[in-house]
């Protein structure tokens, strides 16, 4: 809000010197600690107060505490003739005065604090009391001052209508860049509304389509409005929802000239926005050769300088240590650290959300968690056939893909030291450090695999000779906690089921006396915990325990908490997720640059190997269980499939 003066009806008996308004000599103000404040507060016709210039620069600044205190202050307007006009011909010209120099009076109080209360304004004079009397201060005032104060006044309340009609404009504005895309249309804006209808966006929220297709807004909403779709736990007022998210997209043709584009992109928002101020948030949903180019017009022209700006950046971010290494130079020559979400949806599972709660809130896990009682960690993605690859794909494959990110970034969740706050950078701090902690991968320990697929399957048939849909490994953390504990990955394409999971194997009982009551198989007692994701959100716990009945016969049940069961709530969309975490300014999910560095570091002479053509993937049926050399890599370790 932006006012100059404002009237307002004030008792005597509400300010603290009691000056009577209508004395013929002049007021010697004494210094206080409010300075330009009291100095600029009149006292006029009609016992009105008019404040501009120091005091105006409170009130502009602290508006809402004005409401509260008007409200809160018992004003009494009071009818009062003072003397004749003739006597106020030097008060008319400090009066003008200020009235022009309202904006360099505001200055003189910055810093300063002004205490209303008891429905009265207090100032503490340095002088004797008897020189702040009342005996020295009898203005006079004429009418034509008072006209001309309260005509101010009046221009300066039409200038407060114009800023509660300005407060309707966005605080926050997202733009999708490449709106029209495949991921976009069924990811991005299904996300957004999602929170939109939640109450987690503004109501006033922007929401921008840019992309290079020749459309208007109505085809933008025609196109996503296909893909929008309610809670089903809280179906109320859907429409009305969703038509009030549609009214707040807009679309952008950027061309192909992103510089002028973006600068099309500023002022578009600029005009949805006002003269208010608003954040922005800018997605980054394009192909990875045109990522530095629409990053750096964006940087240069499309920016706020009325909030912040915060960018989010698809996978895969680079094709090795080196690339990686120049994509995150040119951003950061462009953008501040802060600002860069390098976004997986893989990780806004609430598998992965749950990792650092189940480790760091349940006593019973802490102590265990080390090599101590750790015999092994798995960690498996497998996907089945009703996941298509496609061309994007096979130029990076499932180690570029999948376990650069996802794969990596649960181990070093799952690894790492407990962070000293649930703060952003206090967890990546520690996650970089067991990535710097990871052994560089060797041919030997790793298996590729491919699947064979026919033009009759249903998944595409992009695929070249060396692309790996499937890889295993198994890895080591050199550090005192995790020192010789394997690390197992598997993750693959095309297998016979779809499984997310992971799976946490305790050491052996030692001397375990029923070990004659367990069976030849000694892995049967193995206590277990097995977070899972897919086919069925759960915890389970694998225990031992004796059959009811005569006899003395073990069995290893689980303990089961099926989330499907225990919580009757609609799982969120990982992306929901992700972006919610964005708009909070919360990073422990996304990679920071020296975590993307470490984690290439490990997985780059495998890639090199893979890329010179000497590791060829292992052909294994498509639907089936994958290549057999996994087996023998698992039992180079000592280490039985668990899911077997």
């Amino acid at each position: 809000m932006s006012f100059c003066s404002f009237s307002v009806p004030l008792s005597e008996s509400s300010v603290s010197i009691p000056f009577p308004l209508c004395s013929r000599t002049p007021l010697k103000v004494p210094p206080c600690n409010f300075p330009g404040a009291l100095n600029n507060i009149h006292s006029l016709t009609g016992g009105r107060l008019v404040c501009y210039g120091g005091g105006a620069n409170f009130c502009r600044r602290f508006y809402g505490l004005r409401l509260w205190i008007l409200q809160s202050l018992n004003l009494r307007q009071r009818n009062r003739k003072c003397g004749p006009a003739h006597e106020f011909k030097s008060i008319r010209s400090q009066e003008k005065d200020h009235l022009a120099n309202h904006l360099e009076t505001t200055s003189s109080c910055e810093g300063q604090v002004l205490n209303l209360h008891n429905d009265s304004i207090e100032t503490t004079s340095t002088q004797p009391p008897e020189e702040s009397s009342a005996q020295n201060y009898e203005p006079d005032v004429s009418m034509e001052v008072v006209t001309s104060i309260e005509s101010k006044a009046f221009q300066q309340t039409h200038s407060f209508s114009s800023s509660i009609e300005d407060s309707k404009a966005p605080s926050l504005c997202i733009a999708v860049i490449g709106a029209t895309g495949e991921l976009a249309r069924g990811k991005i804006f299904p996300a957004l509304f999602a929170l939109y209808y939640s109450g987690f966006l503004p109501e006033n929220v922007g929401i921008f389509g840019y992309s290079r297709k020749d459309l208007t807004d109505e085809e933008l909403r025609s196109i996503i409005a296909s893909t929008l779709t309610c809670r089903v736990d809280h179906q109320s007022n859907c429409g009305d929802k969703m038509d009030a998210f549609l009214s707040r997209t807009y679309y952008l043709n950027g061309g192909h000239d992103n510089k002028h584009g973006m600068s099309k992109l500023n002022a578009r928002m600029e005009q949805i926005e006002g003269k208010s101020e608003a954040n922005r948030i800018f997605y980054l949903s394009v192909p990875q050769e045109a990522l530095l180019d629409v990053a750096s017009c964006l940087a240069s022209n499309a920016q706020t300088q009325k909030g912040w700006n915060r960018i989010i950046i698809e996978k895969p971010f680079g094709f090795d240590a080196l690339t990686s290494h120049q994509l995150t130079k040119s951003l950061l020559s462009k953008f501040q650290e802060k600002q860069l979400y390098r976004i997986d949806h893989l990780l806004g599972r609430n598998l992965i959300e749950n990792l650092t709660v189940l480790r760091f809130a349940n006593l019973v896990f802490q102590p265990l968690w080390s090599r101590t009682y750790i015999r092994n960690v798995q960690v498996i993605l497998s996907e089945d056939l009703a996941v298509p690859t496609g061309r994007y794909f096979d130029g990076y494959g499932i180690v570029r893909d999948i376990v650069h990110s996802h794969i990596l970034q649960t181990i070093a969740l799952l690894a790492m030291e407990p962070p000293i706050s649930l703060d952003g950078e206090d967890i990546r701090n520690e996650k970089v450090k067991v990535l710097r902690s990871i052994r560089k991968l060797e041919p030997s320990d790793i298996i590729l695999g491919q699947y064979k697929a026919s033009t009759g399957d249903k998944v595409d048939v992009y695929l070249n000779s060396l692309t790996p849909t499937y890889f295993a490994s198994a890895l080591f953390i050199d550090n005192a906690r995790w020192d010789g504990v394997p690390f197992l990955i598997k993750a693959g394409l095309g297998l016979i089921n779809h499984r997310v999971e992971i799976r946490i194997q305790f050491n052996r009982v030692p001397g375990n006396i029923y070990r004659e009551r367990i069976g030849h198989n000694i892995d049967l007692a193995t206590n277990e915990l097995i977070l899972r994701d897919a086919p069925d959100e759960a915890i389970l716990v694998r225990v031992n325990n004796k059959i009811p009945g005569l006899g003395l016969q073990l069995d290893s049940p689980e303990l089961n908490l099926l989330y499907k069961d225990k919580y009757k709530v609609e799982v969120p969309d990982s992306y929901e997720h992700l972006l919610l975490d964005v708009i909070d300014g919360d990073s422990h999910l996304f990679m920071r640059s020296d975590e993307l560095a470490a984690a290439w570091n490990i997985l780059t002479p495998v890639l090199h190997e893979i890329d010179r053509k000497n590791v060829a993937p292992e052909l294994y049926e498509l639907g089936g269980r994958g290549p057999t050399g996994a087996y023998y890599l698992w039992a180079k370790h000592g280490v039985p499939w668990g899911e077997d």
